[in-house]
């Protein structure tokens, strides 16, 4: 859902869900202890990446399709709109005039901006805080179905 909505922004007009603190909310909420529990689980089983990787492997061709697109696909949106506003980021409007903070080396900081400019750098921003999160998702899903090969594997193999 995550990745769907990065991909929206591409639409003409802004996503007004994309701003509701609640959004914001519910993803930190739900991310955090979701990707631990993933991490947790990985360590519990103390397997290597090769294993981890063989384990993934074993899973069926479509889980593993679903999970690498996922995954692809977010990676394709941070890259295509890391590379639409270069070193802008964090749009934001003071006393109705749009300013961003630029990153470029030797020149870091707030800058005035046209309101097309600041738009384009405020749907960048959204699409990576939606894309990241959607990737550590997939991330999570993907070790966590891992492990339980991983398990289901060692049960086999202790009978």
């Amino acid at each position: 859902m995550l990745l769907i909505l990065a991909a929206l922004t591409w639409l003409p007009g802004t996503l007004p869900l994309v701003d509701s603190p609640w959004l914001t909310a519910a993803v930190v909420l739900l991310l955090f202890p979701i990707f631990a529990a993933a991490v947790v689980r990985v360590l519990l089983t103390r397997a290597d990446r090769h294993s981890a990787w063989l384990a993934f492997r074993c899973l069926p061709r479509a889980v593993q399709g679903a999970l690498g697109s996922l995954v692809v696909s977010g990676i394709v949106v941070i890259l295509a709109s890391m590379a639409g506003t270069g070193n802008l980021q964090s749009a934001e409007i003071r006393h109705g005039r749009y300013f961003v903070l630029d990153t470029t080396p030797y020149e870091r900081g707030r800058v005035e901006v046209s309101q097309s400019q600041y738009v384009a750098v405020l749907e960048s921003d959204q699409r990576s805080m939606l894309a990241i999160p959607g990737i550590l998702f997939a991330a999570a899903a993907s070790l966590a179905l891992a492990v339980g090969e991983l398990r289901r594997a060692d049960a086999r193999l202790r009978m």
